[in-house]
């Protein structure tokens, strides 16, 4: 890529973040790609948006939420109490890592697990990272699928129902799959050993 097509890819990202950022601010909903699979997305202390996200997939069974981060830092802040073998998986794991960890105040109830743990994950996405950057705010997401159909491992196996129910649809790589998979899902279990529930 030459630096004048980076330049306009930049520009590009640039206005494709401002967008989605405004959307976000007035109780949006945002389908975009993230390091594993295209996601539906809000702001994970918005309690409007939270119930707009769980009406979208209502039928389909439990709702349940990731809630992501742009860093460990920022992770840690809404975890106080991030136990520190988790903290170093997630340190040196490159593989897309979701953990279960308790939540801090700021993370609303009804984007918690049913046992009232959050769903973790730090981004490495810059899409993802670059907009929960910009808002400052986790965002609390959702896969954009419904049961017995394909995992959306990019743009074009999101089904047009879920496109019609969000309110912006990022621009970023809409044709590059992504590794078609949920992520790997981790907890410590009664020994603070590390349990894998999903790999």
């Amino acid at each position: 890529m030459t630096t004048t097509q980076q330049a306009a890819s930049f520009m590009i990202q640039r206005y494709d973040l401002e967008g989605a950022a405004a959307v976000l601010e007035n109780e949006g909903l945002l389908l975009l790609p993230t390091d594993a699979l295209w996601c539906v997305a809000c702001l994970a202390d918005d309690p409007v948006a939270i119930e707009r996200l769980k009406r979208l997939k209502r039928g389909q069974g439990e709702t349940t939420f990731e809630i992501l981060f742009s860093s460990l830092e920022m992770l840690k802040e809404h975890a106080p109490r991030l136990h520190p073998r988790l903290e170093t998986l997630l340190s040196f794991h490159f593989r897309p890592l979701t953990i279960l960890t308790e939540a801090g105040p700021h993370i609303r109830s009804n984007s918690l697990q049913p046992d009232g743990r959050m769903a973790a994950r730090v981004v490495r996405d810059q899409y993802c990272k670059g907009l929960i950057k910009m808002m400052g705010r986790p965002l609390a997401t959702t896969v954009a699928h419904f049961d017995n159909s394909p995992y959306p491992d990019h743009f074009g196996r999101v089904r047009s129902d879920i496109i019609g129910s969000v309110d912006y649809v990022a621009k970023y790589r809409p044709r590059e799959a992504s590794t078609g998979r949920p992520t790997i899902m981790v907890q410590l279990d009664n020994n603070n050993e590390l349990e894998f529930l999903r790999d």
